[in-house]
């Protein structure tokens, strides 16, 4: 008998059931193409909006038309991943580095300490800029632009490398309160996200169905219920 999966995250998300058909062809070609579904993927597996997000987000991040390599922006991801010590990214990305520069060693040089690696001058560049934006984002200045700048990178390559830092989720907003609550209306309050970047705003959900309100605060109030 086959022993139950083990959850990939923890909270009870089950996945979507049934699952829509769009979705599990792509899975279906996750398991082809890579031998198994990402548990990113499987996280995301409870909402199909949210689940499209994220993998939007990641397909042009890491495979959008960009004069930062493929290459480049996996090792930014496991340099940042490394700051963030995060196991899952690290595996997943320092794996992306070993085969898409057929070089073992580079892989486990970004993920302990970049500097050891033999990177050229602009790519030491662009770690350094990611790095600072991990560790201490409210330092960056113009200096530090204009150092990619003479590195060669246009606007839209530092714009690239700026959200390519991006590589975590942002918390579950938590402490959820609802108060003056009617019959066609209600506030709702929660304690804020964090992340890795910023968190710039909330995306709110009623009954699972995507509302027209967003806001960067950390409450709303909720009408024509």
């Amino acid at each position: 008998m086959n022993k139950p999966s083990k959850p990939v995250t923890a909270l009870n998300l089950p996945e979507m059931d049934p699952m829509p058909d769009n979705i599990r062809k792509y899975f279906k070609l996750c398991e082809d193409k890579l031998g198994l579904v990402p548990n990113v993927l499987k996280a995301y597996a409870f909402n199909e909006t949210k689940l499209n997000a994220f993998t939007g987000m990641y397909n042009d991040l890491m495979l959008g038309e960009s004069n930062i390599t493929p290459l480049e922006r996996e090792m930014i991801a496991v340099v940042v991943s490394s700051i963030n010590r995060c196991y899952y990214c690290l595996v997943a990305h320092g794996n992306s580095v070993r085969k898409l520069s057929k070089n073992p060693e580079l892989g486990e040089q970004m993920a302990i300490n970049y500097r050891l690696a033999d990177l050229k001058p602009n790519q030491r560049a662009m770690m350094d800029f990611a790095v600072k934006m991990t560790e201490e984002s409210y330092n960056i200045e113009e200096i530090d632009r204009q150092t990619l700048r003479d590195n060669g990178y246009s606007a839209q390559d530092i714009w690239g490398i700026y959200t390519t830092n991006d590589t975590e989720d942002p918390s579950i907003p938590s402490n959820i309160t609802i108060t003056n609550e009617t019959f066609t209306s209600l506030d709702v309050s929660w304690t804020a996200s964090t992340d890795n970047e910023a968190v710039t705003g909330y995306s709110v959900y009623v009954d699972g169905t995507l509302t027209t309100q967003t806001t960067s605060n950390t409450s709303v109030v909720l009408t024509g219920l």
